[in-house]
C-alpha cells in the first residue's frame, strides 16, 4: 500500500506515528537514551532547543517538488525556525508557487542561474541563525526531523554537522511498503570517489545506530553557524566554482581537516528523489556531468595531503587515468572540464594554502575514513570525554 504525501496532513502524521521503522526512532529514543546514559541527569536536551535553525533552499525549475518540500518544513515542531529560499531563474512555474508562501518564508530571485553552491551561500549569509539546515527542494521532512537532529547539537563540540537517515522515495512522492535507503552520511573510498552510506540498501535495521560519519549529503545537512564561519572562505562557505555537485563531499573534507566532526542521528527521517546518481549519468545533462569531473579534481587540489596520496596513490590515479579515458573516448562532453580546472585552480590553490596553514587533523587520523565500505565511528569513543566537560560545567 502507498501514501501519497501532503495530500492529507491529518493521514501524512499518522503514517509516520504507525510506521514501525519511524516510529522506532521517537524523539527520545536515539538521542535522549544515549545523552542521559552517559550524563544522567547533568542536563535536559529540553533544555538545549532552543537554538535558532534557518532552513537554506535553492530552487530551479522545481514546482513539481518545492510545494511538499516547503509544506514539510512548516509542520516542523521545532523552533524558532525561519525558511530563506534563493530561486536561480527558474521559468517553470516555480517563482508562482514561491509568492504564496512570501508571508511565512524569505525569498531571493535571481536573474540567472548561478549555480547550486553560489545561490546556497547567498541564502546562508541572509540568515543569522545558530544552526542552516541546508535542503535540496526535493526532499520532504518527518515532522520530528528538525527536533531530532537539534536534539543532538550539544553532545559534542566539535561536531559542526549532521545529519539524518534519508529514504528513497520516487517522482509521484509516494512513500513505498519496503522503502530503500537514500543517504545515511557521506563516506570515500581510496579512489577518492564519495558516496552515501546505504545507498538503494533496504531499511531494515541497518544503519540505525547514532555514530561518526565523514560528512552530509547536501540534500539534507544541519550546519553549525560556528563551523561555517570557520571552515568558509569570506562569505563562500561552498564553493563558487564548482556550481553544482560534489560541494557537500568537499565542505566535509575541509570540515575534517579543521578538526569539526559530523554526527549521523538515524531518527530525522527525510525522503528525497535522487534524480542524479552513477547509475544513470547517461541521463543527466552533459553540462552537469561536466561540473561532476571538474569537481572530483577541484576538490583533490584544495584538500588531498601529500600523506594521503603516498598511502592511496595507485587507487587514486587509476580512477583518475579512467576518468580522463572516459571522457576521450565516451564522453567528449565533459573535457571542457579540464580547462575549467586550469582556470580555477590559482583560486582552489589559495584556498588550500588556508586550510593547510590551519590543519588540525594529520594524515593518520583521516587516512581510516577512505574505506571500500561505508565507515563511521562510535560516539562513545568521545562519551566519557563529553561527559567530564558536562560534569565540570554543572558543578
Amino acid at each position: 500500500m502507498y501514501n501519497y504525501l501532503l495530500k492529507d496532513p491529518t493521514a501524512y502524521r499518522l503514517n509516520y506515528r504507525c510506521s514501525k521503522k519511524i516510529s522506532a526512532f521517537s524523539p527520545k529514543s536515539v538521542v535522549e537514551s544515549w545523552w542521559f546514559g552517559v550524563f544522567g541527569a547533568a542536563g535536559s536536551i529540553g533544555s538545549l532547543m532552543n537554538r535558532s535553525v534557518c532552513v537554506t533552499l535553492v530552487t530551479y525549475n522545481t514546482r513539481q517538488f518545492i510545494e511538499p518540500c516547503l509544506e514539510s518544513i512548516l509542520r516542523q515542531r521545532y523552533s524558532p525556525l525561519e525558511v530563506v529560499v534563493v530561486d536561480n531563474a527558474s521559468m517553470d512555474g516555480t517563482r508562482g508557487i514561491l509568492a504564496r508562501y512570501e508571508n511565512v518564508i524569505r525569498v531571493s530571485y535571481n536573474n540567472s542561474n548561478i549555480g547550486f553552491a553560489a545561490a546556497q551561500n547567498q541564502a546562508i549569509a541572509r540568515s543569522s541563525s545558530d544552526w542552516v539546515l541546508v535542503l535540496n527542494p526535493d526532499v520532504v521532512l518527518t515532522p520530528d526531523f528538525v527536533q531530532q537532529l537539534m536534539a543532538a547539537t550539544e553532545m559534542d563540540a566539535r561536531v559542526g554537522t549532521i545529519c539524518g537517515r534519508l529514504l528513497a522515495i520516487g517522482r509521484d512522492l509516494k512513500i513505498p511498503d519496503k522503502p530503500l535507503i537514500d543517504s545515511a552520511g557521506l563516506y570515500f573510498t581510496p579512489a577518492m570517489r564519495h558516496f552515501d552510506r546505504g545507498w538503494h540498501e533496504p531499511d531494515d535495521g541497518r544503519y540505525h545506530e547514532l555514530e561518526y560519519v565523514f560528512g552530509a549529503s547536501a540534500a539534507a545537512a544541519l550546519y553549525r553557524r560556528d563551523m561555517i564561519s570557520d571552515i568558509s572562505d569570506g562569505r563562500n562557505f561552498f564553493d563558487p566554482d564548482f556550481f553544482a555537485y560534489r560541494e557537500d563531499a568537499d565542505v566535509a573534507w575541509r570540515a575534517q581537516l579543521l578538526g569539526w566532526r559530523c554526527l549521523y542521528v538515524p531518527g530525522a527521517v527525510g525522503h528525497h528523489v535522487r534524480t542524479v546518481n552513477s547509475a544513470n549519468r547517461h541521463e543527466v545533462p552533459a553540462v552537469l556531468n561536466m561540473h561532476s569531473v571538474k569537481n572530483r579534481f577541484l576538490m583533490r587540489i584544495k584538500n588531498m595531503t601529500s600523506g594521503l596520496y603516498r598511502k592511496f596513490w595507485m587507487p587514486t590515479t587509476g580512477r583518475d587515468l579512467l576518468v580522463l579515458g572516459g571522457c576521450l573516448l565516451r564522453e567528449p562532453k565533459s573535457l571542457p572540464a579540464f580547462w575549467h580546472i586550469a582556470r580555477c585552480f590559482g583560486r582552489s590553490f589559495a584556498w588550500r594554502r588556508k586550510i593547510m596553514r590551519r590543519r588540525q587533523v594529520p594524515d593518520a587520523g583521516l587516512a581510516p575514513w577512505f574505506s571500500s565500505q561505508p565507515s563511521a565511528q562510535p560516539v562513545d569513543k568521545v562519551a566519557l570525554e563529553v561527559g567530564a566537560t558536562v560534569s565540570l560545567c554543572n558543578r
